[in-house]
């Protein structure tokens, strides 16, 4: 009798918990669905087609401030990116390189004014201003389906781009080897991209970022979870096959942005250098020679 009852409990309490789990989710769905759109969709003012044309960016006194009364996590930015330069965004933990990536892509709208070919991104519809940046975050994200829709959702491309693209960041060959039988387009991909690798998955989305030509490329640290191999693959793509294209990489290892042309220190929320690795490197009370260092690097 006593052990029939306490299964019973047993029961009651599972039951009581999973209802109460799936109240928790519906609650937060309608918690979500009560918060204010972002601004920036009912504005229907579209850049001109082919936009951006070069890919230049201008800050002229950026703040960004993440919720009302929230402090400054970045101060008056002021600085000029030449089109088709890449620029490597160094700094200590919390010094302001993600949210500098945030203030880009209006996650939130920055204070100041971010120009992209001469356009303040704040003037023009929200999607439009996105759709001018690639972005490659350090958790990659794949979706459920194939290889190639994974790639190209919208359909916009051949077979034959896409096998270019995997060819070009070394895919092709890799994932043919875990293909039995089929056609590598249609290799599935399961949720979150679970049954590839690390570096196999930041890999794919290098390729889709290389599908759509972008002008504007940010890479928010997208190699610091990979091994070195697949980091120098990565690398020598942004090197040899982004040439048209201005990079702006959140580096977390020094070494691969010695060859960018220009590297921004940023130091709680500023920018307090801004210049090629050469130069600041001949400065010895520079903060990035002094980052180097620090880190056991020496100058070749």
């Amino acid at each position: 009798m006593a052990l029939s009852l306490l299964l019973q409990v047993r029961v009651f309490l599972f039951m009581t918990s999973f209802l109460e789990s799936k109240m928790v989710s519906v609650e937060r769905v309608l918690n979500y669905a009560e918060l204010e759109p972002e601004p920036g969709y009912e504005n229907e003012t579209k850049p001109p087609d082919g936009w951006p044309h070069t890919g230049g960016i201008t800050l002229e006194d950026v703040t960004l401030i993440y919720y009302p009364g929230g402090p400054e996590v970045l101060h008056q930015l002021n600085a000029k990116i030449e089109a088709g330069v890449k620029v490597g965004v160094v700094g200590r933990t919390g010094a302001g390189k993600t949210s500098l990536t945030a203030a880009f892509s209006r996650m939130p709208d920055a204070q100041g004014k971010v120009f992209i070919d001469d356009i303040d991104i704040n003037s023009i519809n929200i999607q439009s201003a996105r759709e001018a940046l690639a972005i490659i975050p350090q958790i990659p994200f794949l979706f459920n389906g194939t290889l190639r829709q994974n790639l190209d959702p919208g359909h916009h491309y051949s077979d034959t781009q896409i096998w270019m693209v995997l060819e070009q960041v070394q895919l092709k060959g890799l994932l043919e080897k875990r293909l039995e039988e089929g056609d590598l387009l249609h290799l599935v991909v399961t949720e979150n991209g679970a049954n590839f690798s690390a570096g196999e998955r930041q890999l794919i989305c290098m390729a889709r970022l290389l599908l759509r030509e972008t002008k504007i490329i940010i890479l928010d640290e997208a190699t610091a979870n990979i091994d070195y191999h697949t980091d120098q693959i990565i690398q020598n793509v942004i090197r040899n096959e982004l040439q048209g294209s201005t990079v702006v990489t959140i580096a977390h290892r020094l070494d691969t942005v010695l060859d960018y042309d220009k590297i921004m220190v940023m130091d709680s929320g500023r920018i307090v250098e801004f210049d090629s690795p050469e130069l600041l490197l001949k400065r010895k009370d520079s903060y990035f020679a002094r980052m180097f260092f620090l880190a056991g690097y020496t100058k070749k």
